[in-house]
């Protein structure tokens, strides 16, 4: 599993620079670790043929959801990058505000599909299969906390 996450991390640093724009750029590098995403779930989960048919449904369902809420953290990610030079404490808390409630609704449908995994999978694989996706969130947020600098403050 560690070289499948590996894999998605360099996928998703050595995407192709012909992008013509910053969010054209953006969909791409995240198709391709929505990509590499499920080939290191795939090979993590282990599922027998009965739980595949089951879990794969559910899994792009949930996953279209995420993607939703997350393309609000790309879009708070972009404003911070525009108002970067000159943030204002207003600006600032209200990108703060923002990123609070993506976490939070983040939560909520981990919460709300838990549970439905739960129905259709053990409460193990169920478990397992949000420890894959953990893992993988922890990347990526490590690679964008590096690059994304702190907020300056006014003396």
């Amino acid at each position: 599993m560690k070289k499948l996450l590996f894999i998605a991390f360099i996928a998703l640093m050595s995407v192709p620079s012909w992008a013509q724009t910053d969010k054209d750029y953006i969909e791409l590098e995240r198709s391709v670790l929505q990509t590499e995403r499920k080939a290191v779930v795939a090979d993590a989960m282990m599922l027998t043929d009965d739980e595949a048919t089951v879990f794969w449904p559910l899994y792009n369902e949930y996953n279209e959801k995420v993607y939703i809420v997350k393309t609000e953290r790309v879009s708070i990610i972009l404003d911070y990058a525009k108002n970067y030079e000159s943030i204002s404490d207003e600006k600032a808390n209200e990108l703060m505000l923002r990123s609070l409630k993506v976490q939070q609704n983040l939560l909520k449908l981990k919460m709300s599909y838990y549970k439905k995994f739960k129905k259709i999978l053990s409460p193990s694989k169920s478990v397992r299969y949000f420890q894959v996706e953990s893992k993988i969130d922890a990347m990526v947020s490590a690679e964008l906390a590096l690059q994304i600098p702190l907020v300056e403050t006014l003396k």
